[in-house]
């Protein structure tokens, strides 16, 4: 993310991060230490359709290497059609769709892509404890946007937060953050509001760094 929190570029679905960052002097010199980070990461990890569809998951072929790796996918639109599908099949050792859609492609679909469906709305803490005891998931590294990541923080399924911070202002005010979704409207609601604990910060190269957060989930 930016200094500002930031986690894209602009408030325009055709501005993206992981595009536009590489192209920007003083930014593009240290990204690759996001991407490093990123492949140190759980064994299973949880994102949107929406984010797949956004960087273009949709128009890519069939991947020529698999990676051992689940991937869990939000996806009630669905953001994803058959060719998204088909590339994160051939991407990822499982696939895992978690979705309220009855109709999602991904029923049909087969293989080593497995639907989890909901009636209405997603039941988030049921989801990880579904994925816990039928797919053996302990971990999960959470890369969704920020309604998301907002939505599973303040219901306490988030305990740990490792954040790279780039050398960057972004600003902005309709600009995705770390954390988005409802604002609180009143004092009633600070116990919305998630405490940290920082663990570590490592200054990295390029003027990058490496937050690690526990989150504090008082009752």
């Amino acid at each position: 993310m930016s200094i500002d929190g930031k986690i894209t570029s602009g408030d325009s679905d055709s501005l993206d991060s992981d595009r536009d960052w590489k192209r920007i002097c003083g930014v593009k010199e240290g990204l690759y230490q996001y991407y490093d980070l990123e492949k140190q990461t759980d064994f299973c990890f949880l994102q949107s359709g929406r984010v797949f569809e956004k960087i273009g998951m949709n128009n890519r072929g069939p991947s020529v290497e698999k990676i051992p790796v689940t991937g869990v996918v939000i996806d009630n639109k669905p953001h994803l059609n058959a060719k998204g599908l088909r590339h994160l099949s051939t991407w990822l050792d499982r696939v895992i769709i978690a979705t309220t859609n009855p109709n999602h492609s991904a029923h049909t679909f087969g293989g080593n892509v497995q639907v989890i469906q909901y009636n209405n709305t997603i039941d988030f803490s049921a989801l990880l404890t579904e994925l816990k005891e039928n797919f053996d998931v302990d971990r999960v590294t959470i890369q969704t946007g920020g309604t998301l990541n907002g939505l599973l923080l303040r219901q306490g399924l988030i305990d740990e937060l490792s954040i790279i911070v780039a050398p960057l202002a972004v600003g902005g005010k309709g600009v995705s953050t770390l954390i988005d979704g409802e604002a609180i409207h009143s004092v009633n609601d600070l116990n919305k509001l998630k405490a940290l604990e920082l663990t570590s910060c490592d200054v990295l190269k390029h003027s990058f760094l490496h937050l690690r957060y526990t989150v504090l989930n008082y009752s």
